[in-house]
């Protein structure tokens, strides 16, 4: 089992589900009864995605990566694909139940360009957007039908991604000043973006919402930006991995951002809670 865990960056999946929480904040649509079930959907579709990462990767990882569950023989590859096919349909399965045909519409392109971005695009040019799609129609699958009024926040953690992929591409060899740069810029877009995104829902409770935005925007570009800064300084692989993992845990304050932007205080505030942990377990099974 721990090879699997390891398979699927089980730990990581802390970092995903709050895409749902902030689309549904951000459609005015609070993730109740059987949607209740969508954050589960979006943890089938990471892990999937990680599993279907490595088995791509395979003859890869056995020159940069051999201690990775496949090429050190710990999981054979086939049974690492078979892993990815089964947490899909899990996925497509729990998007159905939680959400009905208005998740399903999105969770069926999501899977696609889960497995378009694993198996094609990945190494190429269009690999960062591929990933960054993925991210925002995971963030979508929470609008249930009110996919407009979701978009901003889409777009926020679309960016993020695009910025923490383009970079993790240097965490083997390293990358250089532009990239790194690049990066940081697009974690500066998504804080702004997340922050000062238009709220469509009364201000009821505006300063505890106005306070709380802050905070998780703040805490957000501090610990995503200083590690992203630390590479464009010195852009060694050593620094990249650290940004990258800054990067894959920033997306919890980020939703918490969004969340709480459009009301859903209580709701930022426990995903938040969520982050200590992670960081905890990356130290066990590492998120990249």
């Amino acid at each position: 089992m721990s090879a699997y865990v390891e398979l699927v960056r089980a730990p990581a999946a802390l970092t995903v589900v709050g895409d749902t929480v902030a689309g549904a904040a951000a459609a005015g649509v609070p993730l109740r009864g059987r949607r209740r079930l969508l954050p589960l959907a979006s943890t089938a579709f990471y892990w999937a995605g990680m599993a279907l990462n490595d088995w791509a990767d395979r003859d890869l990882d056995a020159v940069e990566r051999p201690e990775r569950p496949i090429p050190s023989g710990r999981v054979s590859a086939n049974a690492a694909l078979a892993t990815g096919a089964a947490l899909t349909a899990a996925g497509l399965a729990l998007a159905r139940l939680g959400g009905g045909a208005r998740a399903w519409r999105t969770a069926v392109p999501l899977a696609a360009c889960l497995w378009a971005y694993d198996t094609a695009l990945k190494g190429t040019a269009l690999g960062p957007a591929g990933m960054a799609a993925c991210r925002a129609l995971d963030v979508l699958m929470g609008a249930s039908g009110r996919e407009r009024a979701a978009l901003p926040a889409a777009g926020a953690l679309g960016v993020h991604t695009f910025g923490v992929t383009t970079l993790s591409t240097g965490e083997v060899h390293g990358t250089n000043a532009r990239t790194a740069g690049s990066a940081l810029a697009a974690t500066v877009t998504s804080a702004a973006s997340a922050a000062v995104a238009r709220r469509r829902s009364p201000a009821v409770g505006g300063r505890a919402r106005r306070a709380a935005t802050a905070a998780f925007a703040g805490a957000y570009a501090l610990t995503v930006g200083r590690a992203q800064y630390a590479a464009l300084r010195n852009p060694s692989a050593q620094r990249v991995r650290e940004a990258t993992k800054a990067g894959i845990h920033g997306m919890v304050p980020l939703q918490a951002t969004i969340a709480a932007r459009h009301g859903a205080v209580r709701a930022a505030t426990l995903l938040v809670t969520a982050l200590p942990l992670a960081r905890r377990l990356a130290r066990k099974v590492s998120p990249t």
